[in-house]
């Protein structure tokens, strides 16, 4: 009968599994089964039923010896959250708020988890069985976990728990055996006396725990290579192993050996050190959905320090050779930084430097201009760039260009930034340009992704479970929308993640990450990803891109030491300018998005254009076609608007690299393979010279003594800012520093993004003491001369308008 087949069953440690049921098992014996699929199974030692609570984590629901019903989860990371079951029975989003709803902190197990117990019945009546979910109090919807069997879908594609018939905790059993079971063998539990084929015994949740501390890689040691890498449940691992790349096909051949302390662990000592050396693996294991095994497939060391190309092979470098990064730059605080996000080859492939075509493909290109005195990033006058991804990714020839978000090695840098990738030349050519940018002042940020890998996907040919979210049928996770998500919970992945960045930090000197999709790493990973990498470096620049097509976790980031893009600042600031949004937004993106986002100033990146999507002048434009490139009038006034706002906000300023020139995409929304649309056209500079100054302006106003005032450290008092509105309009004034708590210099900032002049009342609000001096408009800083406007109790902002006041007593 089908109620007496298991449906799944999965190992809790070396030993110990636990078996699952169709549905609640009536019987008071145990079912027979035994394991298939080895040589010799290793014997049973206990069978016997799982607790009720044992299905707490997968199922969200049991039922207890009491008979009562008991919603579990585990707690959120969200210090101080409450967290409420919600449902067809209680109205959804009415039980949030609602203290007979909310789960309370318990235990199953050992483990601290959130609980509510209350009568089964109304949850197991005749009806269609009950949907439900857990949310927060700030209404936070927390998706089921995707190994959950009861997860359903609605018409608008969100996941749910549903209460199932039948299934109340009682279809749970555990077992034990006398050996550790062999990881690369594909076990089955099978009913005996049954014709079935039985089940898998899949690895479960423990065998994402395991993980070695060894070092691994190629590793040269004196008069000896090391080659060792992490393969849990590898039957074979292979080395093939070459000189030069001309001898690939009569390379040796050799098999790496199992430790027998650490079995998860596999390596081979080779005399000799193969410093420049060409090496691949070719990792055999068990055929199911889980594995991608294939022994003829060439497989990259994820711990290879440089390679030749997506394909591979690695290259063995002597860590010597290697040598460090740039470590005497002082990385800006971050309240002080000023951020351009940009492409190497974008800065590098128009540059008026005399470097060749083959050197503006890559990191030597950039290098030059960089040093050159006209150096564009240098002249507006930021202190720190984010470069789009330079680790090695999917490109299929040097010269085809990519943005770099399809990485297929994490230590490697892109072998097609490089003059002669088979040297492993990147390394010092980096080195080289992150020396040059510090030499400039300015900090480097890398853009790192490591939720999702792209083609070929060699962590999926070591070990596709361990490696990949995917649900029970061996089908891969995609919420990055890159075809599968890393999963990276999972100890050796979380561990991979860390080393790769220690090496971006320790060997190239860069001041910090941005990591792409964070949200699908999870806060936990992300928490242990910032210990470890402030243990090496203390100040360094953590930046989260806090969403995916799963999620947002710019809420329980708020705890942690990471800062986030602001989507919803991007998104304000593009309709206020067009005479959108409200003041009450205004006031809460100028003020650092302090009640939901950030919990101190600097938590927040406030930007309006990235590398996504279209540029802002193609987004703002007045043109009907989209295509910015000949903006209009108030296209430049609307820019000028976004500039000043964007740089009197509080967190940290980012814009795109030839903003400040009103770069255009013509139009174009997703320019990822189109290298000529991305790169920067310097003759814009020439069109719009009064833009890129003001821009220029701007920052330089910010990071000097009078820009004190916005680069805050500790979330002011309330009393800090004064608004004031203009009514009936979203024209709006705001007075910093309002209760004199950091001096007494204040400034006075108001902005009339609406078609027609306003008068903002001031009122007798302002100190009688201070003396007022216009310091900018939304045209340009004031020199020594110029016509100044005052400050009066009805203060004029003309259309389109901004102005900029310093108050000295």
């Amino acid at each position: 009968m089908k109620q007496d087949m298991p449906v799944r069953a999965w190992l809790e440690s070396p030993v110990s599994g636990c078996i699952e049921y169709y549905c609640d098992w009536p019987d008071t014996e145990v079912p027979a089964v035994r394991l298939t699929g080895g040589r010799r199974a290793p014997a049973m030692l206990s069978f016997e039923r799982a607790p009720r609570h044992a299905a707490a984590q997968r199922w969200g629901y049991f039922v207890n010896e009491h008979g009562q019903m008991v919603f579990a989860r585990e707690p959120v990371t969200q210090a101080g959250a409450s967290v409420y079951v919600a449902g067809d029975f209680n109205g959804w989003h009415e039980a949030v708020g609602r203290e007979e709803w909310r789960m309370q902190p318990g235990e199953l197990e050992g483990e601290p988890m959130l609980l509510w117990t209350g009568p089964a019945g109304r949850f197991f009546n005749e009806g269609a069985p009950p949907r439900f979910k857990f949310v927060t109090g700030d209404h936070l919807w927390l998706r089921p976990p995707d190994n959950a069997p009861n997860a359903v879908g609605d018409t608008a594609g969100h996941m749910n728990f549903v209460v199932v018939p039948g299934i109340t905790g009682r279809q749970l059993f555990r077992f034990t055996v006398a050996a550790p079971l062999d990881l690369s063998v594909a076990w089955k539990v099978t009913p005996v006396g049954a014709d079935s084929a039985g089940v898998t015994l899949e690895p479960g949740e423990y065998f994402f725990t395991v993980k070695t501390d060894l070092p691994l890689g190629a590793l040269v040691r004196g008069n000896e290579t090391i080659f060792r890498i992490f393969a849990p449940r590898a039957r074979s691992v292979r080395l093939r192993l070459t000189q030069t790349l001309a001898t690939d096909a009569t390379g040796k051949k050799l098999l790496l050996t199992k430790r027998t302390d650490e079995p998860a662990v596999w390596e081979l000592t080779m005399e000799g050190n193969l410093h420049g050396w060409y090496y691949w693996y070719e990792i055999d294991g068990p055929r199911d959905s889980t594995g991608h095994f294939d022994p003829a497939q060439r497989v990259l060391d994820p711990y290879a320090l440089a390679t030749v190309g997506r394909e591979g092979p690695g290259i063995v470098l002597d860590r010597a050779w290697v040598g460090a990064g740039d470590r005497s730059f002082r990385t800006p605080a971050w309240q002080d930084l000023v951020i351009a996000e940009a492409h190497v080859r974008d800065l590098a492939a128009r540059a008026p430097v005399p470097a060749t075509d083959e050197e503006r493909l890559g990191f030597t290109g950039l290098r030059q201009w960089v040093e050159s005195p006209e150096f564009h990033l240098a002249d507006l006058g930021v202190n720190c760039v984010e470069l789009q991804p330079v680790q090695e990714f999917d490109n299929r020839t040097r010269e085809e260009y990519h943005w770099g978000y399809m990485p297929v090695n994490w230590f490697a840098l892109a072998s097609a930034y490089a003059l002669d990738p088979a040297r492993a030349s990147g390394v010092h050519e980096l080195q080289a340009l992150v020396a040059a940018f510090h030499r400039r002042g300015i900090a480097v940020v890398l853009d790192v992704v490591f939720n999702h890998v792209g083609v070929p996907a060699h962590l999926l040919a070591i070990d596709k479970l361990y490696y990949f979210e995917q649900d029970a049928a061996g089908r891969l996770a995609n919420w990055s929308g890159c075809g599968n998500d890393v999963r990276a919970t999972a100890a050796m992945a979380r561990r991979l993640i860390i080393d790769s960045c220690l090496h971006l930090i320790e060997v190239f000197g860069v001041d910090g990450f941005r990591f792409d999709l964070a949200e699908l790493l999870g806060v936990g990973t992300l928490r242990e990803i910032e210990a470890a990498l402030k243990r090496a470096k203390p100040d360094v620049v953590l930046i989260a891109e806090p969403w995916s097509f799963r999620g947002h976790i710019a809420g329980p980031l708020r705890d942690t030491g990471w800062t986030s893009w602001n989507d919803g600042y991007r998104d304000f600031v593009r309709d206020f300018v067009r005479g959108g949004g409200s003041a009450a937004q205004f006031e809460y993106f100028l003020k650092g998005s302090p009640w939901y986002w950030a919990k101190w100033p600097a938590q927040t990146v406030n930007y309006t254009e990235s590398h996504d999507d279209r540029t802002w002048i193609d987004i703002i434009t007045e043109n009907p076609d989209g295509n910015g490139h000949s903006p209009t009038l108030n296209d430049r006034r609307r820019t000028h608007l976004m500039a000043a706002i964007l740089f009197s906000s509080i967190g940290i300023p980012m814009i795109a690299a030839g903003q400040d020139f009103l770069r255009s995409k013509q139009g174009v929304n997703n320019t990822y393979l189109r290298g000529d649309l991305n790169a920067l056209d310097y003759r814009r500079l020439y069109r719009f010279p009064g833009t890129h100054a003001y821009f220029a302006d701007w920052i330089a106003f910010r990071l000097g003594e009078s820009g004190r005032l916005l680069r805050l450290w500790t979330r002011p008092a309330e009393g800090y800012f004064q608004f004031f509105n203009a009514p009936g309009s979203t024209a709006t004034a705001v007075l910093y520093n309002a209760d004199r708590s950091l001096g007494p210099l204040q400034l006075l900032f108001a902005v009339n993004p609406t078609l027609g002049d306003v008068k903002i009342p001031l009122g007798g609000a302002l100190p009688a003491s201070a003396k007022w001096r216009q310091i900018a408009d939304h045209e340009r800083f004031f020199p020594g001369r110029g016509v100044r406007q005052p400050v009066e109790a009805e203060h004029y902002v003309p259309a389109l308008g901004c102005g900029l006041w310093l108050g000295v007593p």
